[in-house]
């Protein structure tokens, strides 16, 4: 067990308010662009599909509006699915891992679905690297009533006040090595919580729904991925804790934590989780891995609904 050095935020023991959650936005900086990265690729989808933007972070609107890539040609009679990214900000697979399906292999399962895509749900997080957003709040503790995340709410929102229903969702996330060196001791800090290190799985996993498990369908997605990158193996018979369920699938009860994943009543649903800093890896497959996740489980409810 390795405690981390003082937060350079804070007063040890003591939780944050309002002039320390100040004081750690003012140290954040802007990394990348948001409008070159994101902005721009999405602007390209528009010939294929219908883009519509379903707010902006109060923040600075012009610089984060905020949204959804949808079917053009929207089927009623077909089922649909949801496919976020960029919960967290930092997890640069996830974004460009939903843009790179929407490019690339979207069309292939149009007949068959409907897609509803949100590739960066918080894009001030996604400039700034960071999982928090500028209130030092994680949006994806935050899909419930009342959140307290703007990224979160928006959303909702939007899909509360369209009212379709989903068949699955599809959340794509990563965890990098600042977990421990950033993350962590910064949720220490604001919380005046302990927070050890841990050890960050290196591979590929994903995060089921406790309350509705899918063994087959989460099976599906991780045999595609194996085609892609390593799964992550577990310790002890877990990762990250939680014991394993199958080959590189845990479980979360996502609606009372607050997941993205539990934001629908969609019966499949899927968080992914990518090691970017594995030795093993690269960027690009990263992002590869990402797809594979989303088509082989489009795939696997292909075969369902043909039956």
């Amino acid at each position: 067990m390795n405690q981390e050095s003082p937060y350079p935020i804070g007063t040890p023991g003591k939780k944050w308010g309002e002039t320390e959650i100040n004081a750690w936005s003012a140290l954040q900086t802007i990394k990348r662009h948001y409008a070159d990265e994101v902005l721009a690729k999405i602007e390209k989808l528009k010939a294929s599909f219908a883009v519509e933007q379903y707010g902006a972070l109060s923040s600075n609107p012009e610089r984060y509006p905020l949204f959804v890539v949808k079917t053009k040609n929207w089927k009623d009679n077909l089922p649909n699915v949801l496919i976020t990214g960029g919960v967290h900000g930092y997890e640069t697979s996830g974004v460009q891992g939903a843009l790179r399906f929407l490019k690339n292999d979207a069309q292939e399962f149009e007949s068959k679905f409907n897609f509803v895509a949100a590739p960066c749900l918080s894009p001030w997080g996604y400039e700034t690297i960071n999982r928090w957003n500028p209130l030092a709040v994680d949006p994806n503790r935050s899909f419930r009533a009342e959140s307290p995340s703007e990224e979160a709410s928006l959303i909702l929102h939007h899909l509360e006040a369209w009212s379709i229903q989903f068949l699955a969702h599809f959340d794509l996330h990563e965890t990098t090595d600042t977990d421990n060196t950033e993350f962590r001791p910064a949720l220490a800090s604001r919380d005046a919580v302990v927070q050890d290190r841990w050890d960050i799985p290196d591979g590929f996993y994903t995060v089921g729904d406790g309350a509705k498990p899918t063994p087959r369908f989460q099976a599906a997605v991780i045999q595609s991925v194996e085609s892609v990158t390593h799964i992550t193996p577990p310790i002890d018979g877990k990762i990250i804790g939680e014991p394993l369920e199958q080959w590189g699938v845990i479980h979360y009860d996502a609606g009372p934590l607050g997941l993205c994943m539990g934001m629908t009543k969609a019966p499949f649903v899927t968080t992914t989780e990518v090691y970017p800093d594995s030795p093993q890896v690269d960027d690009e497959s990263c992002i590869a891995a990402q797809v594979a996740a989303v088509t082989g489980g489009l795939n696997y409810l292909s075969q369902q609904e043909e039956k």
